[in-house]
């Protein structure tokens, strides 16, 4: 290897997408579920952006796609696609404040009785994500897919 392609090498920026979802249960026990433009109804989440906190990534997702503002209450764990390099990180929350509001990432928001919720959700995956969160006798959970 060339001292070029050596620096190049060492420089590479990483290519993997992290980011934090939270599962959002007000006092009624209900979940907060947005309906996203491509994967229907899920729980409010996305990337942490550079020199943020996973948790202050949680938090602002949470706000910008549901206009619901929280408090992490509980980290839960990771769920890991290992082939596209994505790790997610999942916070238990609970609401503080604002009022359900769509996005340009979401066309619905609301909260949902959990076992509608459930049925509301399609992805599969993010059934489980919600299960495990909502199941505090497995926190901290590792899952790798």
């Amino acid at each position: 290897m060339s001292e070029n392609q050596q620096a190049q090498h060492i420089f590479t920026p990483p290519k993997h997408i992290v980011s934090a979802a939270t599962i959002v249960l007000n006092e009624q026990g209900e979940l907060l579920l947005i309906k996203g433009p491509e994967r229907g109804w899920e729980m409010p989440g996305g990337q942490v952006e550079e020199g943020e906190s996973l948790k202050d990534a949680a938090i602002r997702e949470t706000i910008e796609e549901s206009g619901i503002e929280v408090e992490i209450t509980k980290f839960c764990g990771i769920f890991q696609n290992v082939a596209q390099s994505i790790c997610n990180t999942l916070f238990l929350a609970r609401p503080v404040g604002g009022t359900p509001t769509t996005s340009e990432e979401s066309l619905e928001v609301g909260f949902f009785p959990v076992e509608e919720a459930l049925e509301m959700v399609t992805f599969q995956n993010f059934k489980e994500r919600i299960r495990q969160c909502l199941d505090e006798g497995t926190h901290p959970f590792y899952v790798e897919f």
